[in-house]
């Protein structure tokens, strides 16, 4: 048997796990080795997924719920309590979504469909969506997954939840424009307003309406967030006794984020957007950070996403170099790792290597 026909019967024995996807995954080179090479390593994203999959099934506690450290970071440093993790199990069912199941439906149907009854137990009668005083974050992540979820399948248990999540991420954007780690909070920051943009935007794609004066006012707060002279986003921006805004720091994760953020909102065509996948290229983060913090799936989460909208060039030389990188951090159990825990990072893992796929709407360019 040579290379080809070996090559095909494991794409083959492949599919038997998971669905095929939407599209191809990468684009197709001119010679014949360089497509050997990208359906091997399409392959391998494929089986690494599906580990991590496995291993999220096997982690997942009774009532529906995963755990992870629920806390915040003070001083750069990551600190928190274990306890069951809104934001994580929403991740967790996404990553699942991203496979093609959805609730009682699919390899892991029953893992959403319990996923999912444990965030709809937590949404509170203002919408909120907390356990254990989790916040802004995990609230978008949540009402993310429930738009997914009620834009797949018209649930009707869900669509009031939705509605009131959504509600209530309407109702805590502030002057700035942005949001903060508690609704009603005054200042906001750029690593939460994207969950917020993305949240809604799912909401709004699944039928839920979203003010437009609420979209226009994040578009503002994002472009003013971009710092001119390096390309990248900045973590948090107000306007100064002089007029003149403040700046502070510019990272990697927090330009993903606001490019996604721009996307996110029908932003297609910026120089700000140009400027910041250029700022994405030269700032990639070495994947050995990974372990050391709390940031580096967030910020490869987003920027795939980024990159995936983007297109053409830029998506196919981002994310081959981006799964090889995650493939390399796989534990031999099948989960991932950082300072959050392996049920958060295994849920952001498996979504990265599964975004083209297309199978959730958020994804879709």
């Amino acid at each position: 048997m040579n290379n080809r026909s070996m090559l095909l019967v494991l794409m083959m024995s492949a599919l038997l796990v998971f669905p095929a996807p939407r599209v191809l995954t990468f684009a197709v080179g001119d010679d014949e080795p360089t497509r050997i090479i990208d359906l091997k390593l399409q392959e391998r994203a494929r089986l690494a997924a599906e580990r991590g999959l496995e291993y999220l099934k096997q982690t997942q506690n009774a009532d529906g719920s995963w755990t992870d450290k629920i806390g915040r970071k003070v001083h750069y440093e990551y600190r928190g309590r274990l306890g069951k993790h809104v934001g994580v199990t929403s991740l967790a069912c996404l990553a699942f979504l991203a496979q093609g199941s959805l609730p009682g439906r699919g390899k892991y149907g029953e893992q959403v469909e319990k996923g999912l009854d444990f965030i709809l137990r937590t949404v509170q009668t203002n919408g909120f969506i907390s356990t254990d005083e989790s916040r802004m974050y995990s609230h978008a992540f949540a009402t993310l997954f429930l738009a997914e979820v009620y834009g797949m399948t018209g649930m009707e248990k869900v669509k009031e939840r939705l509605k009131s999540a959504a509600g209530l991420i309407v109702q805590a954007q502030n002057d700035t424009g942005g949001w903060r780690y508690q609704p009603g909070a005054d200042d906001a920051d750029m690593s939460i307003t994207v969950c917020q943009v993305m949240a809604l935007r799912a909401a709004r794609n699944a039928g839920i309406h979203v003010p437009k004066e609420v979209v226009d006012a994040a578009i503002k707060y994002v472009r003013d967030s971009s710092n001119i002279e390096s390309g990248g986003f900045m973590y948090q921006h107000e306007i100064g006794p002089t007029g003149r805004v403040q700046r502070s720091r510019t990272t990697f994760p927090l330009t993903a984020a606001g490019i996604t953020a721009l996307y996110g909102a029908g932003v297609y065509e910026d120089r700000i957007i140009d400027r910041g996948l250029i700022y994405l290229r030269h700032h990639r983060p070495r994947r050995y950070e990974a372990l050391n913090t709390f940031d580096y799936y967030y910020g490869m989460y987003y920027a795939t996403q980024a990159a995936f909208q983007r297109g053409g060039e830029f998506w196919t030389s981002w994310h081959r170099d981006t799964w090889r990188d995650i493939l390399s951090l796989q534990n031999p159990d099948g989960s991932w790792q950082d300072l959050v825990g392996p049920n958060y990072a295994t849920a952001m893992a498996c979504i990265i290597l599964e975004i083209p796929f297309q199978y959730l709407p958020i994804f879709e360019r």
